[in-house]
């Protein structure tokens, strides 16, 4: 589908015409169909490359490894977790990683010692993440994410498409639980992020993430004692 096809589409129409047709088909067809048939050049795969990311990163790389992989860079992140970002794409032969970083002159003006993330949890993720996004997003009709409605009861009815803005996002693993993970994980010997054996489920910014203990959500650890739930590149949220 070309830029200007799409753009005349009634998006909201579009997206459950969308939800209608991939129902029932398995997460690669879905995956095949948006990156080859709907959005070929113009639909990117966003990755934090996290507890859960090498399954959704291997499918789209049996897809197609050259699909673009926005990764955002936020100069907060565990260290584990850019490391694992390099063995994976390694592994897995993505060969368009992209590493979005804030703007230097944002950080200058409002985190210049590096701890916005303490004052205002929200305009840090703004700065390091949103606003990052935007950018990276900008040459591109659609985009592909992991959220699962297990994660979290934030989560819970996410659909397969949804629209974001005047892009489509789809959501290919949103039906998928933790028994699926596993098994993927296990069947294709993915490697795991070194912090999951450390209890983190989840894992974003290393000042904002904490271990989960037994019976939590697996967000439970992002922004725990506040009531933050999303960073807002998922839905922003409200200041």
């Amino acid at each position: 589908m070309s830029a200007l096809a799409f753009a005349s589409l009634d998006i909201d129409d579009y997206t459950r015409s969308l939800n209608a047709r991939l129902q029932g088909k398995s997460t690669e067809d879905i995956l095949r169909i948006a990156i080859t048939e709907l959005f070929p050049g113009q639909i990117a795969l966003v990755s934090s490359f996290g507890a859960e990311a090498a399954v959704l990163l291997h499918l789209v790389a049996r897809v197609d490894p050259a699909t673009p992989v926005l990764f955002l860079e936020t100069g907060k992140l565990f260290d584990e977790t850019l490391a694992y970002r390099d063995l994976l794409t390694a592994r897995l032969g993505l060969s368009d990683v992209r590493n979005l970083r804030p703007d230097p002159r944002s950080l200058a003006a409002h985190d210049e010692g590096g701890t916005l993330w303490f004052r205002d949890a929200d305009a840090c993720c703004r700065i390091r993440k949103v606003e990052p996004l935007e950018r990276g997003l900008k040459p591109f009709a659609a985009s592909i994410n992991g959220r699962k409605r297990f994660q979290a009861a934030t989560r819970n009815a996410i659909p397969l498409v949804e629209a974001d803005g005047a892009r489509l996002k789809f959501n290919p693993l949103a039906d998928w639980g933790p028994a699926e993970i596993e098994a993927h994980f296990i069947r294709h010997d993915l490697p795991r992020h070194p912090l999951v054996a450390q209890g983190y489920p989840s894992i974003g910014c290393a000042p904002c993430t904490q271990p989960v203990q037994e019976g939590e959500d697996a967000r439970a650890g992002r922004w725990r004692g506040s009531e933050k739930t999303e960073c807002g590149i998922h839905g922003r949220p409200q200041k």
